[in-house]
């Protein structure tokens, strides 16, 4: 391992515990909660994990459903809102807290545990869902969804947190595996449910009755959380000492850098230009400073797998943007028959997942995560091969199955190499460092196959009014959809790459 490796943050040891108030696992890789020598106890359903492996898959099942569920219910809150305007900043607004509140929840894990942003961040979510809920104007639906970002980026690094401290090493392919599974069933039921309680109901309801729900798997895994390794606190402050480290100060600049690039990418005018330049110089540096140090250069071991997440989940999310947007206008599908074309892939994340989790597996899985980037590249590279009025429009829906599949390769692996690179007082940073740079690299590569899109034509296709015949396609140059999927299959091949020669 390099200076560059998991020992090394680029950011200093200011922003840790003091002397004296380390982890009591600091010195090796805490117990689990079972004593796993020679692999006594068993799977991660076994008798001493079910039910924290249960309360974990709900709790991500209940985030996963949740954002399925937004996404279809979002277009009714802000008509009924008088929202449209501000409709970006329902899903911005998330983003941006969540930011922040992963590098809150690393920093605070790594010094008291993951209970506290664990518990705190379902409490958050909740109490954000409820706000919205009850906006009666779109300022107010804009802050519950920054709450629920608030609540979601505090989850999510602190679940990570908890399979490093409650699962022994062999075990954490598997608990990977079940992170992306929970996605698949609400990805597939979840904008139907949301859509039906919409119509009959109203859209509060998508937002009401999610709350009640995380309560049980809470009940179930309470008593495996109370059995992990506890952290001795510092002498003094506390969370309000979480906060002000330099770490989430850093990711307070991000956060607001972010907000700031949005809201000017949305405003394109000369008076955008001033928050632009600002977003920019507090999102750019931060950035450096808070993901480990050699990212940017793909530096060997734990920086190339950070890397590695935000290439490949913008890769995906950016090509995966415009594919309904492509069978809509070229090809003349409906918007729910363009929807379904991707549903194959998250049943095949899934399988991919699972295949990860194989014990014969696990000295190749740098290799699974460049043989995951390939078949997305593979995926992607197929997708505009639809543009073609002799192709059938199946080769989409087959492509994404087959990207699905390497994704499942991928990101699962990269969790559990995080955790293998990590040591247990850097887990819950280095999970929030993971987690941002997926964050980022969705923005990142939108972003940029939004300025493609445009740069080669595509814009004119918000001109065109609705085609009178259901079905129908709209005129539209189908050399801006070429553009966005040749640049995205570059950056899946270049973290192909990365996964190649640089993992190790």
């Amino acid at each position: 391992m390099t200076a560059d490796g998991p020992h090394d943050h680029g950011i200093g040891t200011d922003d840790g515990a003091p002397p004296g108030a380390e982890s009591t696992a600091t010195a090796a890789h805490p117990a689990p909660l079972a004593d796993d020598r020679g692999g006594q106890g068993g799977g991660i359903l076994g008798r001493a994990y079910r039910a924290l492996t249960f309360g974990i898959i709900s709790v991500v099942s209940l985030i996963a459903f949740e954002a399925s569920a937004v996404n279809t219910a979002m277009p009714a809150a802000a008509r009924a809102l008088d929202g449209i305007g501000l409709y970006a900043f329902g899903f911005s607004a998330f983003f941006t807290a969540s930011l922040f509140a992963m590098a809150l929840a690393g920093e605070w894990s790594d010094q008291r545990g993951p209970l506290g942003p664990l518990f705190s961040g379902i409490a958050a979510f909740g109490a954000g869902l409820l706000i919205a809920a009850d906006a009666g104007s779109m300022g107010k639906f804009i802050v519950g969804r920054g709450v629920q970002g608030v609540g979601g980026g505090l989850v999510v690094v602190a679940l990570y947190v908890v399979v490093g401290r409650a699962y022994p090493e062999r075990l954490r392919p598997s608990i990977m595996a079940s992170f992306s599974a929970a996605w698949v069933l609400p990805v597939i039921v979840g904008p139907l449910v949301a859509g039906t309680v919409t119509e009959q109901f109203g859209w509060r309801w998508v937002f009401l009755a999610i709350p009640v729900l995380i309560l049980p798997p809470l009940v179930v895994m309470l008593p495996a959380l109370r059995k992990l390794p506890r952290n001795r606190p510092g002498p003094s402050g506390g969370v309000r000492q979480v906060l002000g480290s330099r770490r989430c100060l850093l990711a307070l600049a991000v956060a607001v850098g972010a907000c700031l690039l949005q809201y000017a990418g949305q405003h394109p005018s000369w008076s955008a230009l001033l928050p632009a330049a600002v977003g920019l110089a507090l999102l750019a540096p931060a950035i450096v400073r808070l993901l480990p140090r050699g990212t940017f250069r793909a530096a060997r071991g734990l920086p190339s797998v950070v890397l590695l997440r935000g290439l490949a989940a913008g890769a995906l999310v950016a090509a995966e943007s415009f594919i309904p947007l492509m069978l809509v206008t070229q090809r003349g599908l409906s918007a729910t028959l363009a929807g379904l074309s991707l549903t194959g892939g998250g049943l095949t994340w899934a399988l991919g997942s699972y295949v990860q989790t194989r014990p014969r597996l696990e000295p190749y899985r740098e290799r699974l995560m460049g043989l995951g980037m390939v078949l997305l590249a593979v995926a992607i590279a197929l997708v505009p091969l639809a543009l073609i009025d002799e192709v059938p429009v199946g080769i989409v829906a087959a492509a994404w199955t087959l990207g699905g599949f390497g994704m499942g390769l991928n990101i699962s692996s990269a969790g559990v190499l995080l955790l293998k690179l990590s040591r247990p007082e850097e887990a819950g940073s280095n999970s929030a460092s993971l987690q941002m740079s997926d964050a980022l690299g969705n923005v990142t590569f939108v972003g940029l196959g939004g300025v493609l899109f445009v740069a080669f034509g595509g814009g004119s296709i918000a001109t065109h009014s609705a085609p009178t015949v259901v079905g129908a396609a709209t005129a539209s140059n189908p050399a801006a959809f070429v553009a966005v999927f040749a640049t995205m299959t570059a950056v899946a091949l270049g973290a192909g790459a990365v996964a190649a020669y640089r993992l190790k």
